[in-house]
């Protein structure tokens, strides 16, 4: 009888546990500084809303990597083949577009930049991103990569609200454009959710507030909402590259679940049958 109660009790935390691992990971962490006109609240993320069946935008992502990033940051635990099959891309085609150098499909997914150099170059080794996504979460990320901004004051002459302090460039800027740090008029809120109104006048009252980002129109070659559908492909392929297997895991999972349950319930009703036994 007491192996049966383990028994239940074992299949409980383990569904409580799996649950609770998928909430947290979720998560993700803050985003710093960050500030949204759309949220107004200082260190939200914004959602990347990745999506690992959405192969057209995992393979935009792979070619925004391979092109942008590639040259940095590394992906050492997985291997060009792996993904070239896992986002449908024809071997051929991903090894003339998206293999750059001596490198082979079978290889893992190296960089030729020496550790020792980049130290120097950038104050600390560009690290490998492909479990990135699972440490920060997606959010984080694609928030991290729309936060760049002009900064005279740092060495590389730009800053992140997400990181403060980066010590990394910002390769993006040529297809983002030029962004700001700005201040901008906002509406006071009441404290009912209303905005404020001057009581003699009837006008809104607003006040400034800075940390807001702007792009510098015509300094990029993508629009806003084109950069933003861009970082979250690439977003989206860091996600893929931290859980590659995570469709076909949840589709396990399910049925894992669902065998949990139907054990517990039979498991009780067996130990119904001993303790009528028993009494």
């Amino acid at each position: 009888m007491k192996r049966i109660k383990l028994l239940i009790s074992i299949s409980s935390l383990t569904i409580s546990f799996i649950i609770s691992y998928n909430l947290s990971a979720a998560s993700g962490a803050p985003c710093g500084n960050y500030l949204s006109e759309e949220n107004m609240i200082q260190g939200q993320c914004e959602s990347a809303n990745v999506d690992p069946t959405d192969i057209p935008s995992l393979q935009r992502g792979a070619q925004i990597y391979m092109n942008y990033c590639l040259g940095c940051h590394s992906l050492k635990y997985a291997r060009y083949k792996r993904v070239a099959e896992d986002l449908e891309i024809p071997l051929e085609m991903f090894q003339e577009n998206l293999i750059f150098g001596d490198q082979k499909l079978g290889d893992l997914i190296h960089i030729g930049m020496d550790p020792k150099e980049s130290k120097v170059w950038f104050g600390n080794t560009p690290p490998d991103l492909t479990l990135e996504a699972g440490l920060r979460g997606p959010d984080w990320i694609y928030t991290y990569l729309k936060s760049f901004y002009i900064d005279d004051s740092r060495p590389l002459g730009v800053n992140n609200k997400v990181y403060e302090n980066v010590g990394m460039p910002n390769v993006l800027i040529g297809v983002q454009g030029e962004q700001f740090s700005v201040c901008k008029q906002i509406p006071e809120i009441a404290s009912n959710g209303g905005i404020k109104q001057d009581p003699i006048t009837g006008e809104q009252l607003s006040k400034e507030r800075c940390g807001f980002l702007e792009v510098k129109e015509g300094t990029g070659i993508q629009t806003p909402e084109e950069f933003n559908q861009s970082m979250r492909d690439l977003t989206n392929f860091m996600a893929y590259m931290t859980d590659p297997m995570k469709k076909e895991r949840e589709s396990i999972g399910i049925y894992v679940l669902l065998y949990l349950f139907i054990f517990t319930i039979l498991s009780y009703l067996l130990y119904r049958e001993f303790k009528k036994d028993l009494e």
